[in-house]
């Protein structure tokens, strides 16, 4: 029989049902008796010692990623850094998580609960031990993703936990590489492993090994990362342990906690500044299986109350096809905009902050689905779908503090990853499967007081960067003929999102190479602005059979644009499998770009005309969006007016007195407790109101929403609209939404005014 097991009365949290959704409602868990918890911490000690402690946590965890980075062989890590380490205390609350893919350790807490629950009585939980898992009704983000948890133990007791998470090279299913575009459930995808004794006694365990690699088309590049990341694990667990033979262990111990109450006690600084309210976003994924032309709807909602926050997706649509994330992907995806606009100056501790936030799903549905669903792709779609707008949500949320209203950032390019998935034999006559990594370059999106960044990278990992294409083509049979960021990508506004890029390539050193297409966001924009911000451009593929390119290389004419070849076009699908690039056959990629912030029209003229002199912004876009005539002030003061009464026809409505309460958003106010617009008082209604419904709405097509936005009939059959919300008294843009023509306008604020 199993040892009888004892409440840990303060250690709460999540816990998982790893037979159906991976989610269940907090609740107290339970450990065995056999393991000794180090539970200790000085309360007292003087602030030089504090920061040198600090700073060394956040150094062994910096170092922890670092040294994966540099043992593994795989590209994934080398060049997209797609891991993340972390330290827990011994109770599995955060102290620090990495500046890498943070959304892989947004659930590592919530793993490492669940292991102390499920693990600690049988098999146990030792010095020495480790637990590998990519369960994702346990924790994973994806299969691929694939955690190593490592207890520190001191004197006998669990002192802390280090862990790391690292995407594989390969761990089966029926697609080379493991995303699975046409995977029926979680069947025909890669092994799932709830937490394993994979070490023991500080040694792999072979006959675990070996089950794991087993399902691999790639062991050996499996067996080298879990190598990396056991050596990750190791080096972090060995530099604790020096700072507590240093420093003791409840000094150590004691700094933990204290990083973890100093962020709780910032969080809550910040929630005090902020008034209570509900604020929603809609977007949506396209494609959840081969030759599917639907749209399914991905709802967000976060609730402030006094001192807490709570997210929902209800009205998520219900799991559909190779598209869908658990809970865990979900989960972590919100926690990486959490920290990164709420607990950035915290160095990446967001414990103290998810003391007071929950997470409150419906089952069954797009991000939290039931097992055994399909969800190999959840981080290319359903994750990151479920990741941006949260970046909405928490931005209108945070603007109506002056100071907070700093860190509004917009959604950033690649919000939908179009991934490409190449394989075949290389050019070492070896077999190859993997997915290109070019998207990883991003961009960022607008802030309330500034441009974003072109070519950014991707917000959710601050310290990636784009493999320059000699890397690439080292590693895989391709030529790349051109990376370049493009023209009128960036979501337009009074601060303009981030350009995104193309890169354009051919088979080389191959015959050829077998392309599986796996994309969203193609037809609508997911990059979307805010307060009045356009979206940035959507994904694109674009595709010609029997080009003249090998004919120009030979001239050594270089080719600038795929439109530059003869051959024959081909619209690739979202979810296109096994089509076959010849050594004349031009493949290019483009990735969304960044959301833009506020009115365009309220862009000052000169930084148009700088975007254009730079090729940021083409001159036609110039006039028809922002309203710019280049090089006639004049021309553009009565454009500008123009384009304003167009919206409206004539000013009407009725103005409100008295002093601006709130700034909800940027043209959006609270005066007498009625809504207004911000910068000419106009009535827009009372606030258990939607102030949409007191607008004057314009609906457009959806192509005019970015200029690389195409006709939507090429992929999806519903019909969506670029919908805009002007005030009726100036013709300023309040807000602006994208949403299927059938569908109700979207309440976006709702506050709860003191």
């Amino acid at each position: 029989m199993n040892a009888p097991l004892r409440k840990l009365s303060d250690l709460t949290g999540v816990a998982f049902d790893g037979r159906r959704t991976g989610y269940v409602p907090p609740k107290v868990l339970r450990i065995s008796p056999k393991l000794k918890l180090h539970r200790k911490a000085r309360k007292q000690f003087d602030p030089v010692t504090f920061e040198v402690v600090r700073h060394a946590l956040w150094n062994v965890n910096e170092e922890h990623g670092a040294t994966i980075q540099r043992l593994s062989g795989s590209p994934v890590a080398m060049y997209a850094l797609d891991l993340n380490p972390s330290i827990l205390t011994e109770d599995a609350e955060f102290v620090y998580f990495g500046p890498y893919m943070q959304y892989m350790s947004g659930v590592t807490d919530t793993q490492v609960k669940w292991t102390l629950e499920n693990r600690s009585d049988n098999p146990g939980i030792r010095d020495g031990d480790m637990f590998l898992a990519n369960d994702p009704w346990v924790g994973a983000a994806h299969q691929m993703d694939v955690m190593l948890l490592c207890p520190v133990f001191w004197k006998g007791e669990l002192f802390c936990w280090v862990t790391n998470c690292l995407h594989q090279y390969d761990i089966g299913g029926i697609t080379p590489g493991s995303f699975c575009p046409s995977a029926r459930d979680a069947f025909d995808e890669g092994i799932l492993i709830p937490p394993v004794k994979v070490v023991e006694n500080n040694e792999i365990r072979r006959d675990v090994e070996e089950i794991y690699l087993r399902s691999s088309r790639k062991p050996s590049a499996v067996a080298l990362d879990l190598r990396a990341q056991f050596a990750g694990n190791l080096t972090a667990r060995d530099r604790v342990l020096s700072l507590i033979r240093r420093y003791g262990a409840d000094t150590v111990k004691g700094v933990m906690k204290k990083i973890i109450t100093d962020g709780e006690r910032a969080f809550l600084k910040k929630l005090a500044r902020l008034p209570d309210g509900v604020w929603r976003d809609r977007t949506y994924i396209e494609c959840c299986r081969p030759g599917d032309r639907g749209v399914h709807r991905v709802m967000l909602t976060l609730r402030k109350e006094g001192r807490k926050l709570v997210f929902e997706n209800e009205g998520t649509d219900p799991q559909a096809g190779g598209i869908n994330a658990t809970y865990s992907g979900w989960r972590g995806a919100i926690m990486v905009a959490l920290n990164e606009l709420m607990c950035w100056e915290q160095y990446y501790a967001v414990g103290g902050a998810l003391r007071h936030v929950e997470f409150n799903p419906t089952p069954g549905t797009l991000n939290c689905a039931d097992f055994p669903a399909s969800v190999s792709t959840a981080p290319v779609q359903c994750m990151e779908i479920s990741l941006y707008p949260a970046y909405n949500v928490l931005s209108k949320m945070i603007y109506p503090d002056p100071e907070l209203r700093k860190d509004v950032m917009c959604i950033g390019g690649t919000s939908q990853w179009p991934a490409t998935i190449f394989r075949g034999v290389d050019q070492w006559g070896e077999r190859y499967g993997y997915i290109l990594v070019d998207p990883i370059g991003g961009a960022i999106g607008a802030f309330s007081h500034a441009d974003g960044i072109s070519t950014g990278g991707q917000a959710r990992t601050p310290i990636c960067k784009l493999p320059n294409v000699e890397h690439t083509e080292q590693s895989f049979p391709v030529l790349f003929l051109y990376r370049k960021e493009i023209t009128d990508s960036g979501g337009a506004g009074k601060y303009r999102g981030g350009l995104s890029a193309e890169s354009c390539f051919i088979p080389h050193g191959t015959d050829v190479i077998t392309q599986d297409t796996l994309s969203s966001g193609n037809a609508i924009p997911t990059s979307t602005g805010m307060m009045g911000g356009y979206p940035g451009a959507v994904n694109r593929y674009r595709f010609k059979h029997d080009t003249d390119v090998l004919e120009r290389m030979k001239r050594s004419d270089l080719v600038n644009d795929i439109d530059e070849l003869t051959g024959e076009p081909e619209t690739l699908g979202l979810r296109q499998q096994d089509f076959v690039q010849k050594s004349a056959d031009v493949y290019a990629v483009l990735w969304s770009a960044a959301g833009g912030f506020g009115d365009p029209l309220e862009r000052e003229p000169a930084k148009v005309e700088a975007d254009v002199a730079n090729g940021d912004v083409s001159a036609e876009t110039a006039n028809s969006v922002y309203g710019v005539v280049v090089g006639d002030a004049r021309a553009t003061a009565g454009t500008r007016e123009a384009m304003r009464l167009e919206r409206i026809g004539k000013p009407s409505g009725r103005k409100l007195d008295g002093k601006v309460e709130l700034l909800a958003t940027e043209n959006l106010a609270v005066r007498g407790g009625r809504w207004c617009c911000a910068k000419c008082a106009t009535d827009l209604g009372a606030l258990r109101e939607n102030y949409k419904a007191n607008c004057v709405r314009v609906d457009r097509p959806i192509e005019a929403s970015n200029p690389i936005v195409g006709d939507p009939a090429r992929f999806i059959d519903p019909k969506p609209q670029f919908r805009q919300f002007c005030c009726p008294g100036c013709g300023r843009l309040i807000e602006n939404e994208i949403a299927l023509d059938a569908e109700p306008l979207l309440a976006d604020v709702e506050l709860r005014m003191k």
